[in-house]
């Protein structure tokens, strides 16, 4: 668990760290160059992180001239997928949205791995397959900083009816929560144009409705084990998310994906029946029972 949380904090320190190096760059743009020449110096421009969820220039185009320019052969046996996309795309869908699909597989498989291989615990396959999509949509700092908020008032709203003795049904305490937390991402809202948070002013409902839906999974957690035990599957799921979210913001990755979707898509299958296959013990598994695997 001390492992676990050392690395979100690590990764936090990063991406403010990396926050910090974007607004010196801004602000050395606003700074007029000493040196005189005759040619105009060139004007150093902000890096923004490119989000793929949305269909804009920056997103589709780099995409999109990929497969225009790539050449293709017969269409069979190899290529069907390729000249699919190929058509896809001149017809007018996103290839953004084509990338998304291509590497959801991916991701799965990678989850599955994880778990089938190391024995990180988490909310099953969809929830970290859906949050690293939001963490692309905004930010892995600003989403786990909303996830954290979201998990917390599930927590004191859990507490508040135990303390109060309000016996409520399951699904009308889940209904209850809910309203906490809508209640609460409205507060968060209003208050990041005061706070001069830039990632929650153009946020979608998308990635905020990801993040409260995971709330009924957190407090299912809460409800059959105790707080201990869902802060620590709940942490765990949010590395696996992290390491998805690096799947899906790889470029290179990105591009091979989608030149190369029957190979990707072959491979994540073999992949998931060898996975299927195996029944030996995960990597913690072998930590855990080392001593009684060893025979002292």
């Amino acid at each position: 668990m001390k492992k676990v949380i050392l690395v979100f904090l690590l990764f936090l320190t990063f991406q403010f760290i990396s926050y910090g190096l974007r607004v010196t760059s801004t602000m050395a743009k606003t700074t007029p160059s000493p040196v005189a020449t005759i040619l105009p110096s060139p004007i150093p421009t902000e890096i923004s992180r490119v989000d793929i969820t949305q269909k804009s220039e920056e997103a589709v185009g780099p995409l999109e001239k990929l497969i225009k320019e790539q050449t293709l052969s017969s269409i069979w046996p190899f290529n069907p997928l390729k000249y699919a996309i190929k058509d896809a795309v001149n017809s007018g869908i996103p290839a953004n949205t084509i990338v998304l699909l291509l590497l959801l597989p991916v991701v799965a498989t990678v989850i599955a791995a994880t778990r089938q291989l190391i024995g990180i615990r988490g909310f099953g396959i969809f929830l970290p397959a859906a949050l690293s999509v939001t963490f692309v949509a905004i930010g892995p700092a600003l989403g786990i900083i909303l996830f954290l908020i979201i998990g917390a008032i599930s927590m004191l709203v859990r507490l508040l009816t135990r303390k109060l003795k309000l016996r409520l049904q399951y699904l009308p305490k889940m209904a209850l929560i809910l309203w906490f937390v809508s209640f609460g991402i409205l507060g968060v809202l209003f208050i990041s144009p005061y706070a001069n948070i830039e990632g929650l002013k153009n946020v979608s409902i998308f990635p905020v409705l990801v993040l409260t839906l995971l709330v009924e999974d957190f407090t299912k957690i809460q409800l059959g084990k105790s707080v201990k035990t869902a802060i620590g599957i709940t942490s765990q799921t949010l590395l696996l998310a992290l390491l998805s979210y690096l799947f899906l913001t790889f470029a290179p990755f990105q591009k091979y994906v989608l030149l190369n979707p029957e190979i990707s898509l072959f491979i994540t299958f073999a992949i998931d029946i060898i996975l299927g296959r195996y029944i030996g013990l995960r990597f913690m598994e072998y930590k855990r029972f080392r001593k009684l695997i060893s025979g002292k």
